[in-house]
């Protein structure tokens, strides 16, 4: 009944269709995001057909004996439609089991998607590769601030907030990255954390021209210099701060916190349900940069899960 085959460039219609209208997908799942760093991973995403109807795709890189879902993805796994009732997802799991058995694959690793970016549940596959043998390899603390509910931003940062309101710091979207990228971004990765960010600012314009409606850039001026800058993706119920920096005249004024909290009312306004403001693990004897999480909560962040699983096959 079923057949499986990894996905190929005429499969490029068929794929993006199906993301449009899965439960679980978001924009990068579309291949034009996917592909804009196909150099880096080797792709072996994988598409799922029942008597010929695609019921399921699995967005997927292979390094040496291992598959990963997906390397270069913020998050990833299985994705399918609404309809598709949770035994026949199991059935679909051991259909993409044995397909990695019989490719030599040794090991598969599954990064699903935290629970908020979906109204509808999306637990399926968790549980059904616990019970084939995988293990919880890690788990991350992923910071959020529920949009639905009443926000929870700290008196110290809205005090701060409402001094900065008077000092005439302008917001402005973006129609490029250069100045962020120039002037905050890169310098400032470079002097505190001696590394550069894993989009390029060539990448981000690329990612932007094809995704002009989730791909944005807000940042803070003043007097006509930019001191902080943010950018999100945006999907449908979620913002994500992919990337958050100030320079240190920025500092001074609390700029990055001041454009959180606008970007924050901005899209709760707007009706989305989270803001997602990512992972804050760190190589240390905790596990976690304190600071990072503190900084977080007190812009009204609480904690969800980012899980990673492993299974030897």
């Amino acid at each position: 009944m079923f057949n499986i085959r990894k996905y190929h460039q005429n499969d490029y219609a068929i794929w993006n269709d199906f993301i449009a209208q899965a439960k679980n997908a978001t924009f990068l799942f579309h291949r034009d995001f996917m592909e804009y760093h196909k150099d880096r991973f080797e792709d072996f995403s994988l598409l799922i057909f029942e008597d010929e109807k695609l019921r399921a795709i699995l967005p997927a890189n292979k390094k040496e004996n291992a598959v990963y879902s997906h390397q270069g993805l913020t998050y990833g796994g299985l994705v399918f439609l609404s309809k598709l009732k949770a035994e026949k997802v199991e059935i679909i799991l051991d259909e993409v089991l044995f397909f990695l058995k019989e490719n030599q694959v040794e090991t598969f690793y599954y990064k699903p998607i935290p629970d908020f970016y979906f109204l509808e549940g999306n637990k399926e596959i968790e549980f059904f590769l616990l019970k084939r043998g995988s293990v919880l390899e890690q788990k991350e603390m992923n910071l959020a601030v529920n949009l639905s509910t009443t926000l929870k931003i700290s008196k110290s940062k809205m005090k701060h907030f409402r001094r900065i309101e008077n000092l005439d710091l302008d917001i402005v979207e973006e129609q490029e990255f250069n100045p962020f990228w120039e002037k905050v971004l890169e310098p400032r990765l470079l002097e505190k954390h001696n590394t550069k960010p894993v989009h390029s600012k060539e990448e981000m314009a690329l990612l932007q021209s094809k995704f002009p409606k989730n791909i944005k850039q807000y940042s803070a001026y003043r007097n006509d210099e930019i001191i902080a800058g943010i950018t999100i993706f945006e999907t449908k119920n979620v913002i994500k701060s992919q990337y958050g920096a100030t320079s240190k005249t920025g500092e001074e004024f609390r700029a990055l916190d001041f454009l959180f909290i606008n970007l924050i009312h901005k899209y709760k306004r707007k009706g989305k349900h989270f803001f997602d403001m990512g992972i804050v693990g760190e190589d240390n004897e905790s596990g976690y940069n304190n600071g990072l999480l503190n900084q977080k909560e007190e812009l009204g962040c609480t904690v969800y899960n980012q899980d990673f699983y492993k299974m030897d096959l």
